[in-house]
């Protein structure tokens, strides 16, 4: 998880100081639509859309804002968007998984290849790299709201699998099927997540040279500024060198 989290860390903070946040916004929003129009628009009924929720909250995403997004899933003139996830290998054979909310497959299709075949990667079939991944539950919580000891004591004890606690906060991992008792039972005791969400977790991480990363960190940052990809993860880890350079 070391390098999941590293890489994920940098990114985070590197997104507050770049990221446009009407593109940011755009993108919760619709996460938000899509949530809300394949359950309830009751975010206590519909685990997705608490996720979605929790993740514009984080981003301190109005709360008007908000609002306007899960009643445009009840409008007849809301776009339909579809989910797709495309699968491909960066520089340096990097395994990468991308999450897509898209109106257009083809357009979105084309772009993400683009961005692969110019960092000098490839796009693969789905399901050619996610093996080398799990599908788990992940909740996130700020550093202040436990001790590393007591969040790791009340994890398990709410059925989660591992947790991770740095500087950055709490980070509790749990089986798919399990995530919403998990985060029930954790937010009766240390409240409201910073995050809840399905992730997809390397199951080992490739050391890459620095001049890899810098191609691939361009790749993830194209990627990532696409309208409609709402996720990328991949399975490499930044030396000390990168991460200080990125962090100066």
């Amino acid at each position: 998880m070391a390098g999941h989290s590293q890489f994920k860390n940098i990114m985070h903070r590197k997104g507050k100081q770049d990221a446009v946040r009407s593109k940011l916004f755009s993108k919760l929003a619709r996460e938000i639509t899509v949530s809300a129009k394949m359950g309830l628009p009751d975010p206590n009924m519909n685990a997705r859309l608490r996720a979605a929720i929790l993740a514009a909250r984080a981003e301190n995403m109005p709360k008007d804002n908000i609002e306007r997004a899960i009643k445009k899933a009840g409008g007849a003139d809301s776009e339909n968007y579809e989910e797709i996830r495309y699968e491909g290998y960066g520089p340096g054979g990097v395994a990468v998984i991308v999450e897509t909310l898209t109106d257009n497959r083809n357009r979105t299709a084309g772009e993400v290849r683009s961005y692969f075949t110019k960092s000098g990667g490839n796009l693969a079939e789905t399901g050619a790299v996610s093996f080398m991944f799990d599908r788990v539950g992940l909740i996130e919580f700020d550093p202040a709201k436990a001790s590393a000891d007591a969040m790791l004591e009340a994890a398990i004890d709410a059925g989660a699998d591992d947790v991770a606690s740095s500087e950055h906060g709490h980070e509790v991992i749990c089986a798919v099927e399990n995530l919403n008792e998990v985060q029930r039972q954790l937010e009766l005791k240390f409240g409201e997540p910073r995050k809840a969400g399905l992730v997809w977790r390397p199951q080992n991480n490739i050391a890459v040279d620095d001049e890899t990363a810098e191609k691939l960190l361009r790749l993830v940052d194209s990627l990532e500024d696409n309208d409609d990809v709402q996720s990328v993860t991949a399975n490499f880890e930044l030396s000390d060198a990168m991460v200080a350079k990125m962090t100066a």
